[in-house]
């Protein structure tokens, strides 16, 4: 292992067992090293590294500190790797979305709440057919990410945001080139919607499944 790579996972160590805690200051660098066992300079790269990914935040004269460890935080590296694919690979970003979306769907239906199901309401009701595929897809991200936050997971909400973005060309391609693409959207909106008020998560699951699957299926049709 380099030695690198064994700093890293000597601090990612210490994390998970305790010793340094979300807003936590590292000891010295000196201190530290001399700890693990290290060299100054595996530390230094192993401290740059782990600020990259938002593991610690290194504050010019002020010393390293471990971030809060926020789910948001930590996938903001995921989210940019994302935004690297190409149109070509969107097809797998919606096949990830198909299985995360409706375990998030299905989640929602046992944990949403009243002033959560009246925000999802209202952004559907604010969509219009004669709206413009952009404007539906505003309303579409803010939906999904209603019902993903409904889930009460923040690490499966921020990785169904995360992977969102790649799928949004398609979407607006859809709504300017399939008829009926924006009242179809509402309608599936509504059928997620419905389930959850119901409270029964497999009629989520499914009617989240039928509406991800719907876009991956008309792009399959016309790549």
């Amino acid at each position: 292992m380099a030695l690198t790579d064994e700093a890293i996972l000597r601090i990612k160590e210490m994390i998970l067992g305790g010793q340094l805690k979300p807003g936590d200051r590292l000891p010295r660098e000196a201190d530290l090293a001399e700890t693990l066992g290290l060299s100054r300079n595996s530390l230094r790269e192993a401290v740059r590294a782990l600020a990259l990914i938002n593991i610690l935040d290194v504050r010019q004269g002020d010393g390293t500190y471990v971030t809060s460890l926020d789910p948001n935080l930590l996938l903001d590296a995921l989210t940019f790797v994302v935004d690297f694919h190409r149109d070509d690979s969107v097809l797998d970003f919606l096949r990830v979305r198909r299985i995360l979306e409706p375990a998030a769907a299905a989640m929602a239906a046992q944990t949403v709440t009243p002033e959560q199901l009246q925000e999802m309401q209202a952004v559907i009701d604010a969509s219009h057919v004669d709206s413009t595929p952009e404007e539906l897809l505003t309303s579409d991200i803010e939906f999904h990410r209603l019902v993903s936050s409904a889930s009460g997971n923040a690490v499966l909400a921020s990785l169904i945001e995360g992977l969102s973005g790649p799928t949004n060309r398609a979407r607006i391609w859809r709504g300017r080139t399939q008829a009926g693409a924006q009242d179809r959207t509402v309608r599936e909106h509504q059928a997620i919607l419905d389930a959850l008020v119901a409270g029964e998560p497999d009629l989520a699951h499914a009617a989240m499944v039928s509406h991800v699957a719907g876009v991956e299926a008309w792009l399959r049709l016309v790549r």
